[in-house]
């Protein structure tokens, strides 16, 4: 069986203080095996790229409330849900970077085509509950 995968790209600010940000490039990766997951890997001037891994769902919430606990948080900016605002926590530090929020719906969309949203059952756990049904049938006949 072959599996895609929806890749893109997303441009960031990467907001250091209220007078200074950049703009970073951030690859933006999805796969069916990992369904629940979305990998944004960030190019920041200067350092190795850094990977983080968001869940799909907080993504798509964070578009239109306030979303996420720990050391995500994403919300909206404004009234009009055009710009998303994820702030991240690490031992390193904390960042906050301001998104486009079309761009990242449209990503969103595509990965909805690919594995729709409440239909996330991975490959491997279909094998086991199909064995587990498959050892059901052999026990009753």
């Amino acid at each position: 069986m072959q599996h895609s995968t929806v890749q893109g790209h997303l441009v960031m600010n990467l907001v250091v203080s209220h007078e200074l940000s950049f703009r970073i490039v951030v690859d933006l990766d999805y796969e069916p095996d990992d369904p629940y997951a979305v990998r944004f890997t960030f190019h920041l001037p200067g350092d190795e790229p850094v990977t983080w891994v968001f869940a799909r769902e907080l993504l798509l919430d964070g578009i239109s409330r306030p979303s996420g606990e720990g050391d995500v948080h994403i919300h909206p900016v404004g009234e009009e849900l055009t710009e998303v605002c994820i702030v991240l926590h690490s031992p390193e530090g904390d960042a906050l970077l301001r998104a486009s929020a079309p761009p990242l719906v449209a990503f969103l969309a595509r990965t909805d085509r690919l594995v729709p949203m409440g239909q996330e059952i991975t490959g491997q756990e279909l094998d086991a509950e199909l064995a587990d049904i498959l050892r059901g049938c052999e026990n009753a006949g």
